[in-house]
C-alpha cells in the first residue's frame, strides 16, 4: 500500500531540484548587483521591453560610435532571471560591436528554444541560464534584456540621426 503524502512529496522533491537548477547561488549574486543602472543623459537610442508573462520590464539607453556600442544604461524592474540576464550583459555590453551583440542575442535565442550552445568568450556567464531552455514559460523573462537592446538598435538603424523611444513586449 502507498502512502497518500509519498506522491506529492516525490513531486515536490523533483520540483526543488528543477528550482535549484534555474535559480543558483551565482544568478543571486549577479542579480544582487547590476551594473550600468544608471541611464544615460545622451543616449542615442533608448527602448524598453516588457513581459506580459512575469511583469517584467527593462528600459535601455545605448550610445554609439564606431559600429560599437560604447556606453549603456539600463533600469531593470524583473523576476530574477531578467535581472542575471541584465546583470551579465552590463558588464560585457560597452565595446561590443554591434554584429557581435546581434550575435550573443541570436546564441541565447538559440540556446533557450533550439537547445544550441551558449555565447562563448566574454559572454560565458550566459551559460548560467541554459537550463532554462527546459522551461518555456521563463524564456521571455531571459531574453527581455536583449530585446530591448534589439529594439533600441534596430531604432538607430532605421533612423541613424534620430534617438529612437520605443517599447516592446517579450513572448
Amino acid at each position: 500500500m502507498r502512502c497518500k503524502g509519498s506522491g506529492a512529496s516525490q513531486r515536490s522533491a523533483i520540483s526543488m531540484t528543477a528550482i535549484d537548477d534555474i535559480y543558483s547561488t551565482r544568478l543571486f549574486e549577479l542579480a544582487s548587483d547590476i551594473p550600468r543602472s544608471t541611464r544615460l543623459a545622451a543616449a542615442d537610442a533608448t527602448a524598453s521591453a516588457h513581459s506580459k508573462l512575469c511583469g517584467s520590464t527593462i528600459e535601455v539607453d545605448v550610445k554609439l560610435a564606431d559600429g560599437r556600442i560604447v556606453d549603456y544604461g539600463q533600469t531593470v524592474t524583473a523576476c530574477l532571471l531578467g535581472q542575471a540576464a541584465a546583470a551579465i550583459v552590463g558588464a560585457h555590453i560597452v565595446g561590443t560591436p554591434l554584429a557581435e551583440f546581434h550575435d550573443v542575442a541570436a546564441r541565447m535565442r538559440a540556446m533557450l528554444k533550439e537547445g544550441g550552445p551558449p555565447p562563448a568568450g566574454r559572454w560565458a556567464d550566459l551559460a548560467l541560464l541554459q537550463p532554462v531552455k527546459d522551461y518555456k514559460n521563463r524564456h521571455g523573462s531571459v531574453l527581455l534584456v536583449f530585446e530591448a537592446i534589439e529594439k533600441a538598435l534596430g531604432g538607430i538603424a532605421a533612423a541613424p540621426h534620430a534617438v529612437f523611444r520605443g517599447a516592446g513586449t517579450a513572448r
